[in-house]
């Protein structure tokens, strides 16, 4: 998947960015360049990459059991895509398996439904995580959270205690990598090993630590190795459809997939059914050849330019955003303001006397700056961090489940990609100020229904930066809210 168009430097990756210079149109009426800070939601991608689907297409065929030409061809460059995927987290693919899926929810609920879990069994994780890596193991088993402190880090003495206590039961701790909030990164090498030490096994959903750091699962006899581990293309620069779930193959040689039909298969009769083995009788159906490919493609990008370069440009853009907002009035910042090499590139804040929503508004309308508030998924965490009572969290909840947001909890967050500049930053901490001065023109009306904000008169013609035909350009026109 390598070629001489990758991009070699930090530079290269960002003009090799598509939608580096869009321009935006704003409440005042001119446009201004996009300011992409959403990069922990999803992702752009490269140049290099749709350059490489384009080259692929014209050999794009089914993958296995064909026996034509562009079939062999499409089987081989997907099943090198699985060995690249493989060696970026250093796995051993003689022992372990990749399993190629949607995303990182899929995968987390593929790993849940694979393990073999009962009510009786225990699964450790952390009010940290992303709801799709707490809600899957609810489903099949006892699940015990473990706490934060004030700072967003988790209680690791917490976590060794529970450890202790349910030994024997507990049959995995599943942490994140990297908070998408906070951006703190786990120590997941001594996770690994308390959690070896208990008899048990770890997942870590990468999600928020794969574009961001080198990753290396370790071999299978260190006692820090990562047992399962996975993550989502299209938060690594390749939004094509494609998730990566990685772990040992004599377990998912056992059982039954949790997905069937096409595929997965060696024989079927009408009595008996023999499954194929890892990684086909996971990957049921006609597998995303394309978003494999991309994947792939990206992986060879970032390595050529080095991911130890990438985290050293992320901490050091931190380190620049952080001193200049710390120099800003009535910001409350969330997680680690300093020391950030165990942080991914994420700024997370509120301004005093503002909701949340509205801030982000403001950034999007008046600033062409693209951010995210809320609580991104990840609702325990954030009411941690906001320090919402028992008897608050009750009250909010039954509101919003009535269909009323108007209260709705939630930070304000700027995430930063590989190919964000100082520039950017700039950008960035301007309009902040502006914000927190009362500096904007736009009268705002928050819409108690989604508890976002909008400002009267801005009503921006969705449908002339793209539609895929016109009747997708005229719901654009007749229902914009819906459409964005």
């Amino acid at each position: 998947m390598k070629n001489e168009t990758n991009p070699t430097t930090l530079n290269d990756l960002r003009s090799d960015i598509i939608g580096i210079d869009t321009m935006v149109p704003l409440l005042d009426g001119t446009k201004r360049r996009y300011v992409f800070l959403d990069n922990a939601a999803s992702t752009p991608t490269f140049r290099s990459v749709l350059k490489c689907i384009e080259d692929f297409m014209p050999w794009y065929s089914g993958v296995h059991r064909g026996t034509g030409f562009k079939s062999l061809v499409a089987t081989e460059l997907y099943d090198h895509a699985h060995d690249i995927i493989g060696n970026f987290v250093g796995a051993d693919l003689s022992s372990n398996v990749v399993i190629l899926v949607k995303n990182s929810t899929e995968a987390i609920n593929k790993l849940a439904n694979r393990l073999n879990l009962s009510k009786d069994d225990v699964v450790i994780t952390t009010i940290m995580e992303h709801h799709s890596n707490d809600l899957p193991w609810r489903k099949h088993c006892k699940v015990i959270h473990i706490n934060v402190e004030d700072d967003g880090h988790l209680k690791y003495d917490d976590l060794r205690y529970a450890l202790k206590t349910y030994k024997g039961k507990v049959k995995l701790v599943a942490i994140t990598g990297a908070s998408n909030i906070t951006g703190i990164c786990m120590p997941m090498y001594d996770i690994a090993k308390w959690v070896h030490d208990a008899g048990a096994m770890i997942f870590v959903d990468a999600a928020q630590l794969a574009p961001h750091r080198p990753i290396d699962i370790l071999p299978n006899t260190d006692p820090s190795h990562i047992d399962f581990i996975a993550f989502s293309a299209h938060k690594m620069y390749a939004p094509f459809g494609t998730g990566v779930l990685i772990g040992p193959r004599k377990v998912f040689e056992k059982g039954e997939p949790d997905t069937v039909g096409g595929g997965v298969v060696t024989a079927v009769s009408l009595d008996e059914v023999y499954w194929s083995a890892p990684p086909d009788k996971d990957e049921a159906g006609s597998p995303n050849v394309v978003g494999a490919i991309a994947l792939a493609k990206v992986i060879s990008v970032m390595e050529e330019v080095g991911m130890d370069k990438i985290a050293q440009h992320e901490t050091e853009l931190l380190e620049y955003a952080y001193k200049k907002i710390k120099g800003i009035p009535k910001i409350i910042l969330y997680g680690p303001t300093d020391n950030f090499k165990n942080k991914v590139g994420v700024i997370t804040f509120n301004v005093e006397g503002m909701h949340n929503a509205l801030v982000a508004a403001i950034f999007g309308t008046e600033g062409g700056i693209g951010l995210r508030n809320g609580c991104f998924c990840a609702h325990p965490y954030v009411k941690r961090l906001l320090k919402v009572t028992p008897e608050d969290d009750r009250r909010l909840t039954a509101e919003m489940v009535s269909g009323n947001k108007t209260n709705l909890p939630g930070l304000v967050r700027a995430s930063l990609g590989c190919y964000n500049n100082e520039d950017d930053i700039d950008i960035f901490v301007d309009m902040l100020q502006r914000v927190v001065r009362g500096d904007y023109r736009g009268e705002y009306v928050m819409n108690p229904k989604t508890g976002t904000f909008s400002a009267k008169g801005y009503k921006p013609d969705l449908g002339k930066c793209f539609s895929i035909d016109e009747s997708t350009r005229h719901r654009i026109e007749r229902y914009p809210s819906e459409a964005s």
